[in-house]
């Protein structure tokens, strides 16, 4: 048993130390990329200056305009772990095109393969982005609020660590369709629109609770029933403190729950998949 686990360790180490080496073969391209997604920092303070200006009022949604501006920077650090570019369109077109079949052939589990080779990518990104993310935030100090204490440190990285996880199942499950639908790109492109919107990355997600909907329920109220909100909402609240007490417990019980459900999801697609696959192309 011990051997067997040391060889598997092994060939997972391997296989992260292979994906990293991709992710820096185009460093240049991959830090210029990594260093322009900051620029819209500056449109975002301009955006919320502006309409908190134009409203006169020293709160919006329960948010004052320094939080807001918090709470934007604050979900570009939960979107850069949760969000996971080209991973279900390129699991459908493996599927599509046939070069699935090597690992159908060989003993790598492929969903662990492409849990690792997220890993390496975001650990690259990270290397590349921290001295920038340490630099913006040191900026822009004065917007946040004094720093939280150590349950809620402690339940901000849980959440993020959990957002990770929980986006790269949720993608890869929306991924294996490929397995039933030859074309699955309009599919993607209503789940990132509604990823976009709805997980709280362009504004926050109590900003809904003024809409209702009947029955005393909000837009927000449903919302919040989706797994969507922990992608970049929830972990963001956590830091602002606008998630406290027993909500904030709750809360990542429901994330871990979520998170579970697409681990589960995904594999069952997966092998259900793998059943009827005929292979061909690759």
């Amino acid at each position: 048993m011990i051997t067997e686990l040391a060889a598997r360790w092994g060939t997972w180490r391997t296989i992260l130390g292979i994906s990293v080496a991709e992710r820096l073969v185009y460093r240049g391209d991959f830090i210029i990329g990594t260093l322009m997604r900051f620029l819209p920092i500056v449109t975002q303070i301009l955006l919320w200056t502006a309409i908190f200006d134009a409203s006169q009022q020293r709160q919006l949604f329960g948010y004052q305009r320094n939080e807001l501006i918090a709470y934007y920077l604050l979900t570009m650090i939960t979107r850069a772990f949760s969000s996971m570019p080209g991973l279900a369109s390129g699991i459908a077109r493996s599927i599509r095109d046939g070069s699935v079949k090597k690992f159908l052939t060989q003993p790598v589990d492929w969903i662990g393969f492409l849990f690792v080779s997220r890993v390496a990518h975001k650990l690259v990104y990270y290397a590349v982005a921290t001295l920038p993310f340490v630099l913006v935030f040191w900026l822009c100090r004065d917007f946040f609020p004094p720093l939280p204490d150590a349950t809620t440190w402690c339940a901000f990285l849980a959440s993020l660590l959990m957002s990770f996880v929980l986006g790269f199942f949720l993608e890869a499950t929306i991924g294996m369709i490929g397995f039933w639908f030859l074309e699955v790109s309009s599919l993607l492109f209503i789940y990132m629109l509604f990823s976009f919107f709805l997980s709280g990355h362009m504004f926050p997600i109590s900003m809904l609770d003024g809409v209702a909907v009947g029955g005393g329920w909000s837009v927000g109220d449903l919302v919040r029933g989706l797994p969507l909100q922990y992608l970049a909402y929830f972990p963001a609240a956590v830091f602002l403190g606008k998630i406290q007490g027993a909500a904030l417990w709750q809360g990542l019980l429901i994330q871990a729950a979520w998170t579970v459900l697409f681990m589960v999801l995904c594999r069952i697609a997966y092998n259900r998949g793998v059943r009827r696959y005929s292979a061909y192309g690759g």
